[in-house]
């Protein structure tokens, strides 16, 4: 078995919690349309998909689209907060990130559009700390998740084979994704079992 040398990492209900009910009813507070319809028109048609493969591929862009989604402009700082409100970071499993570092290469891989990329430092500062340039988003590479090349693309960026990578996500259709792509995949349900997992791969 090839040593692991690289770990990536999803965000959302693995490093953070993330509740998507927090995010409703601030977007039901701030422009007064009720939650469920806010749900159907922002998440409900392709163009959250679409955002995380890459279109729209800035920022701006992405907001503009929102904001129209929506119903109600919305700027950046709003929809930071909105974001960092929603979710929670997980400071164990952040330490044990932390603490990999001293025996692997560390690497984030969220399924997310350019906005988040851009809102990382505001939202998620520890992917900055921890992470640095390898804190990315999906739309950077035009593909996601569980698609298996996104993994191989990730892997060849930084060197690394996908036989001496890892990926840990808490939906099982991405792990699968990327052990499709040669990585070694762990299924994300909590810290414990994570912990097993890397001794088990000798990274901690």
């Amino acid at each position: 078995m090839p040593r692991i040398r690289f770990v990536i990492f999803d965000m959302d209900q693995v490093l953070y919690d993330y509740e998507h009910a927090v995010r409703l009813r601030l977007l039901e507070e701030l422009t007064g349309r009720p939650a469920a319809e806010i749900d159907v028109a922002v998440w409900g048609g392709p163009h959250e998909e679409a955002a995380e493969a890459g279109d729209p591929a800035t920022a701006d862009a992405y907001l503009a689209q929102y904001g129209k989604l929506l119903g109600y402009p919305i700027d950046f700082d709003t929809w930071c907060d909105i974001r960092r409100k929603m979710m929670r970071a997980r400071p164990e499993v952040l330490d044990l990130v932390r603490d990999l570092k001293a025996s692997a290469d560390v690497a984030l891989l969220t399924n997310n559009g350019m906005m988040l990329k851009a809102a990382l430092p505001v939202c998620a500062p520890e992917t900055i700390e921890i992470f640095g340039d390898k804190a990315h988003v999906s739309a950077e590479f035009k593909l996601r998740k569980p698609d298996p090349e996104l993994f191989r693309v990730v892997c060849d960026t930084y060197g690394y084979a996908p036989e001496e990578s890892a990926f840990v996500d808490d939906k099982p259709e991405n792990v699968l994704g990327a052990e499709k792509a040669g990585l070694t995949g762990h299924v994300f349900e909590g810290i414990s079992g994570f912990r097993v997992f890397l001794a088990h791969h000798d990274l901690i």
